[in-house]
């Protein structure tokens, strides 16, 4: 068992708090993905975890056992970095047996283990190269190919693809979730990229200021953000935030966005009538508005200012009582700027935002 669990760790720079208060349990053999931007903590929560950088406060275990202030070498741990930090001097089979002879593994088992690890990941042909005569891509996979011939229990990966050009990390990004699918090792991820984030984690955590504002599968991290940073860092483009007023009768309640009206679904009426202000935010994703050429019900008239063709969808930029919008299409829409749309929001693709909290009303 692997179990990582972390518990109120806080960690300072000074008078910096780069991770504060944070608890968080990582299930054996799960995947999890550290997302956010730079600067948020994923690097140090990570880390901590390593006992590259001790925790101030708080508790660290892994399988049970108490880490916290234990040294990496202590914590059967494997880790996989940035700068692949693999030796230029010795060759791949050097480097990727170099951990196995500093714990004075037997020479059989680590040939076998080096043997195993770079059949993993396809670089049995370069194992008497050294890496001046590599690609970028093929290092990756030794520094890779090292952390998996150590067979410790976890695993942990700093940015390992961030500097691969985008045609190889989108090969490796897949052939990396294939490889972890099968390895019995837990596995923490920290990535700015939000892409290598939904598409391999099997949870992801959001990380903002030190702290995790979301915790979830990939898709309720997209379709349902905790909050209105959560909803504009995920997605490509990000969430729409558009500012209404709070319009209530004895009987219902409707959202005013300039002079157009939205109804908004029957389960989040009652949040949206007992919030303390008369104004609310209206979020809705660029691909979850329906996009028309002719009014029909409970449409909104739009003129396209730009159209940004990107192959498998158009990329629109529209305007709606002020507020620039993100709207995508089919590719046989034909449409043009300056052209008028109508858009319609689906009640139930529509999130409301308290904006005194930037938290989303959540019915369930």
């Amino acid at each position: 068992m692997a179990e990582i669990r972390l518990e109120q760790v806080t960690k300072r720079f000074g008078d910096k708090v780069a991770v504060h208060d944070t608890s968080l349990t990582i299930a054996d053999r799960e995947f999890l993905v550290l997302l956010g931007p730079s600067g948020c903590g994923k690097t140090t929560l990570l880390r901590a975890i390593a006992g590259l950088g001790m925790a101030d406060s708080g508790r660290i275990t892994i399988g049970g056992r108490d880490v916290t202030y234990l040294p990496p070498g202590q914590r059967q741990i494997s880790m996989v970095f940035q700068s692949y930090a693999i030796f230029p001097h010795m060759t791949v089979r050097d480097n990727i047996g170099f951990g196995l002879q500093m714990n004075k593994v037997d020479k059989a088992e680590i040939s076998r283990r080096v043997g195993s690890a770079a059949e993993l990941l396809h670089i049995e042909d370069l194992l008497d190269r050294r890496p001046s005569a590599m690609s970028g891509g093929q290092r990756q996979r030794v520094a890779v190919a090292r952390a998996l011939a150590m067979e410790a229990k976890v695993l942990l990966m700093d940015e390992p693809l961030s500097n691969l050009d985008a045609l190889l990390r989108l090969e490796m990004r897949a052939e990396l979730k294939r490889l972890l699918a099968d390895v019995d090792a837990t596995t923490v991820y920290v990535t700015h990229d939000q892409i290598e984030a939904l598409s391999m984690g099997d949870r992801v955590a959001v990380m903002r200021d030190g702290e995790i504002q979301q915790c979830d599968a990939p898709n309720t991290v997209y379709e349902s953000p905790s909050n209105r940073f959560v909803g504009s860092f995920i997605g490509n483009p990000p969430m729409n935030f558009l500012d209404g007023a709070i319009l209530r009768s004895d009987d219902d309640v409707v959202v005013a966005v300039g002079h157009h009206e939205f109804s908004p679904a029957s389960g989040v009426r009652p949040l949206i009538r007992d919030l303390s202000g008369n104004r609310v935010t209206l979020g809705i994703r660029a691909e979850n508005m329906e996009t028309l050429t002719a009014p029909g019900p409970d449409t909104v008239p739009v003129r396209v200012d730009v159209v940004e063709p990107l192959g498998a969808q158009n990329l629109l930029t529209v305007q709606v009582a002020g507020h620039r919008l993100k709207v995508s299409t089919h590719p046989t829409l034909r449409v043009a700027a300056d052209d008028e749309l109508h858009i319609r929001f689906p009640a139930d693709q529509i999130r409301w935002i308290d904006p005194a909290t930037d938290k989303v009303l959540h019915t369930r």
